[in-house]
């Protein structure tokens, strides 16, 4: 058993903006439900979350029904923010599962396969990745962003495991990388131009990835592949919400 963190405080002023009226993508209303709440019904379904922390706008995620132990909290200013503020509130050095609000087809049985195949191996952070072949067939005409790697072409999930403890020294760099991720220069003096040279030509593998990650950060990474597209598939913008509307509409 784990506790869970869910990232719902980001503000509704992208692409979404003039296609749903909610002022956060946490309450993008699908099938008659804010979005946060599909996330949350999957978390607690999975049998292996123990407490939920829904982080945000807590005055608006207050109107949610949420499964039972299940806790709002108002968010930080930043993501890095919020996931120290979850941590904290956690009280414990247990790994933690951190989720975004933005992926409503999460199911249980993703949850547990992720969580199964993280206990197979022994790291600070899990991070899963799902084969194009994978969101394709599940979801014909999905888009999503692709990174080719030597053993294939993946998407990046949106579920994370996570050892509170290395948050602090986590929390700096990943804050500097956010910074200069729209200055090439400054994000490649940081990865290595060798390293990013390879990922853009498809010539890295998934195990060095994993070495170039823990290096960087100071800790152990895991890559974890996943059988199951809808954790790749985050809704930000309008044709990721059709189709999340259409697969509800088919499952209900």
């Amino acid at each position: 058993m784990v506790d869970a963190i869910i990232l719902a405080g980001g503000e509704n002023t992208k692409r979404l903006s003039s296609y749903c009226p909610q002022p956060y993508e946490a309450l993008i209303d699908i099938a008659g439900r804010p979005m946060v709440t599909f996330v949350a019904r999957a978390l607690a379904d999975s049998g292996r979350i123990r407490r939920i922390l829904a982080l945000g706008p807590a005055e608006a995620l207050a109107s949610c029904s949420f499964p039972p132990r299940t806790t709002v909290l108002e968010g930080g200013r930043t993501i890095m923010d919020t996931v120290r503020i979850g941590a904290q509130a956690l009280g414990h050095s247990n790994l933690v599962l951190i989720a975004t609000a933005d992926i409503p087809l999460l199911t249980a049985e993703a949850v547990n396969h992720f969580l199964h195949q993280c206990s197979r191996t022994e790291a600070d952070l899990y991070y899963p990745i799902v084969a194009a072949a994978t969101s394709e067939t599940a979801y014909p005409g999905v888009k999503r962003t692709y990174v080719r790697f030597r053993e294939g072409t993946f998407t990046g999930g949106n579920l994370f495991l996570a050892n509170p403890a290395i948050l602090p020294n986590c929390m700096a760099l990943a804050e500097e990388m956010v910074a200069h991720r729209k200055r090439p220069f400054r994000l490649c003096a940081m990865l290595g131009w060798s390293f990013l040279a390879r990922l853009i030509l498809g010539r890295l593998s998934l195990a060095e990835v994993e070495e170039r990650v823990s290096h960087l950060f100071g800790i152990r990474g895991a890559v974890i592949q996943s059988p199951f597209a809808e954790l790749g598939i985050d809704v930000d913008k309008p044709s990721d919400y059709e189709l999340v509307k259409s697969a509800v509409a088919c499952k209900a």
